[in-house]
């Protein structure tokens, strides 16, 4: 017997759960999930905590990092701190 088939009854027992429509998609009733929209299509939900960022900023953050890291390590051994 499971739990997914049958319910509480209210007196301590079990009662088969009628079957339900097995494409879980018929159940939504939310219009955010499109099933006020036609065409079944999904509307359009903006993310408002991903700003993506742009490709050249991105590397040039890359490329600084790596420079500041080789600076680092030049001056650390130049210096004899890690020699």
């Amino acid at each position: 017997m499971s739990l997914k088939l049958h319910r509480p009854d209210g007196e301590g027992g079990l009662e088969p759960r009628p079957v339900s429509d097995q494409n879980w998609r018929n159940q939504l009733r939310s219009p955010r999930w499109g099933s006020a929209l036609g065409g079944g299509r999904l509307p359009e939900l903006k993310n408002p905590e991903m700003n993506p960022t742009s490709v050249v900023r991105s590397v040039l953050f890359w490329l600084g990092l790596g420079a500041l890291t080789f600076v680092v390590l030049v001056i650390g051994y130049g210096t004899g701190f890690w020699g």
